[in-house]
């Protein structure tokens, strides 16, 4: 029994007082642990108590600077730009920009020297009192330079008329103007166009759609198109620039499920692709090779004798009989 009491004893564990454990800290300027001799003790050692104090003077002596200068401004009336930056609290570039803008009067007294009173600073915060911004009427982004297109203009000029009194379907845009669900929605949105929703189906204003979706050429009378691939292989256009050739020679243009097509015959008539084969024409090489001259002499000729000059795509040809009567006019002069 004794052997077994013995072996029992070893193993009970004694009791740990908790309350007896000493309790450790972190050093508010270092991090690391400490055992604190009293309650208020936040720094490990002597000498990170002594950094505390002079981190502290140093963000003292920071406020000061930076607030004096400010505390100088207030007595002055005339201002230097930069003076006036330090003011607002802004770059020196923002009160230039005020100035440009007229929002802020400057007097130049030299070519070197340019005043602000504090009294037009203080005037116009007065002029431009705080407005809250609700946040669903978001502001627009500012228009390009160039004006709106004449679609949007008469997207605008049809929502400002009555009320809206017919409607189309959803299903019904899409087949009319063959567009995909995707478009329809995005085009209604970025054009703002009137719709009402009833029973899980969306209706849409119809004079909106039709001026959003219709163009002023009837595409119905148009039976040849092209797809911009096409167009840049028959017409030898580069591929990224027939949308904006299009665009700006007004080329009708129509949209199916996502595809883009261009009339032909318009492209036809602008590339004038006929006279090539025309013999009323020369090109520049033909007048290279029966009269021996370069590229530069020719262009030359042609500015100077006003010879009659057509370009098709990158190839120019020039009148026939001007440049017979031109070259026998050289002839002549023995040239």
């Amino acid at each position: 029994m004794s052997l077994l009491a013995e072996r029992y004893n070893k193993m009970i564990v004694e009791p740990i007082n908790i309350a007896s454990m000493p309790k450790t800290r972190k050093c508010a300027l270092c991090g690391r642990e400490f055992v604190p001799n009293s309650g208020t003790q936040k720094y490990c050692s002597e000498e990170c108590a002594e950094q505390a104090k002079e981190v502290k003077k140093k963000r003292q002596r920071d406020f000061l600077s930076a607030f004096e200068p400010v505390m100088e401004l207030q007595q002055q009336e005339y201002l230097t730009f930069s003076k006036a930056a330090i003011l607002l609290g802004c770059t020196r570039q923002y009160v230039y920009k005020l100035v440009e803008q007229g929002r802020l009067p400057a007097s130049r007294l030299s070519s070197r020297m340019a005043l602000v009173r504090r009294s037009d600073i203080e005037r116009m915060f007065d002029a431009n009192p705080y407005n809250r911004v609700i946040p669903c009427s978001k502001p627009k982004k500012a228009t390009p330079k160039k004006q709106r297109t004449s679609l949007r203009k008469n997207t605008n000029d049809v929502q400002s008329t009555d009320e809206v009194l017919e409607y189309y379907s959803g299903e019904e845009v899409m087949q009319t103007y063959k567009v995909k669900q995707s478009w329809l929605y995005a085009s209604a949105k970025r054009h703002q166009i009137p719709m009402c929703r009833i029973a899980g189906r969306n209706y849409y204003s119809k004079k909106h759609i039709d001026a959003v979706f219709c163009t002023s050429v009837d595409l119905d009378a148009i039976v040849d198109w092209l797809t911009p691939q096409e167009v840049a292989d028959r017409y030898g256009i580069n591929l990224t620039a027939v949308r904006s050739y299009a665009h700006r020679h007004k080329i009708p243009s129509k949209r199916e499920y996502g595809q883009t097509f261009y009339s032909q015959s318009h492209f036809d008539e602008l590339r004038r692709t006929d006279l090539l084969a025309d013999e009323n024409y020369y090109t520049v090489e033909q007048v290279q090779e029966l009269y021996g001259l370069t590229k530069a002499n020719i262009c030359h000729i042609v500015k100077v004798k006003h010879i009659e000059k057509t370009k098709v795509g990158r190839i120019n040809l020039l009148l026939r009989s001007d440049v017979e009567r031109v070259m026998a006019e050289r002839k002549t002069a023995g040239f």
